[in-house]
């Protein structure tokens, strides 16, 4: 009990540390996505670098057997930077997408998981993870996509907001399924960082943004997403 609430006591002293690096980061990606590229695509080339740097340390700590190192390395770069070149090509319209759906997913699925709590999914792996928690990021997620969806119709002046839910309630209920169905890739791509994690013996990717780890830590989430929408794009012909 004790152990527990000295983890919840540093938890919430962190808490302003890690709400400034958040603003920080959501800054800087604000001000990328107002710019533009190439502003955007040198932003997003540099987080998938220094991602791919924080892969390769830690697959030389989760294994000393040679080969398996480097076909680990080699299948890390080629999921992130592929994940950064899709990104990197994608309409804003699904780039925020993409990050909103990790963001809203991971909230949800906090706010869901500290509220009821319950069974975990994988203890092994992330001992913190519910399924509470992960119904929470699916209803977070879904949400947000249809608010995005509703916001972009009315922008191009389709009707009001009622009108726009009442003529496209197929269309919406898609859009709401894509995003639940995107908050399980998500949380997918979590977990397996949390099993690279584990296997290394550490417990955040790197110390490079204050109260949040590294940058693995940030958008483990986002690389699954990343590629699932290029595929969904390219599949329904949007780009």
């Amino acid at each position: 009990m004790e152990v527990v609430e000295t983890q919840a006591a540093k938890a919430n002293s962190d808490l302003p540390v890690r709400f400034a690096s958040a603003l920080v980061m959501l800054a800087i990606v604000g001000v990328a996505i107002w710019y533009n590229d190439p502003l955007l695509t040198w932003l997003i080339a540099l987080v998938a670098i220094v991602c791919l740097v924080e892969f390769v340390m830690l697959m030389v700590k989760a294994t000393t057997n040679i080969p398996f190192r480097l076909a680990g390395i080699l299948v890390g770069a080629v999921y992130i930077l592929l994940a950064g070149a899709v990104l990197a090509g994608l309409p804003l319209l699904f780039f925020g997408a993409a990050v909103g759906v990790v963001i809203f997913t991971d909230v949800f699925a906090y706010f869901f998981g500290r509220t009821i709590g319950g069974p975990k999914i994988a203890p092994s792996i992330s001992p913190s993870k519910t399924w509470a928690g992960l119904l929470g990021g699916m209803l977070g997620a879904a949400l947000f996509m249809v608010v995005l969806g509703v916001v972009y119709y009315f922008i191009a002046g389709l009707g009001t907001v009622s009108e726009i839910l009442a003529d496209n309630t197929v269309e919406f209920s898609t859009i709401a399924a894509i995003g639940a169905g995107l908050a399980v890739v998500a949380q997918a791509g979590d977990f397996f960082e949390s099993w690279l994690k584990r296997r290394a013996g550490v417990k955040d990717s790197s110390r490079l943004i204050p109260g949040h780890g590294g940058i693995f830590d940030r958008i483990d989430g986002l690389l699954p997403v990343a590629l699932v929408i290029g595929i969904l794009t390219r599949f329904f012909g949007v780009m």
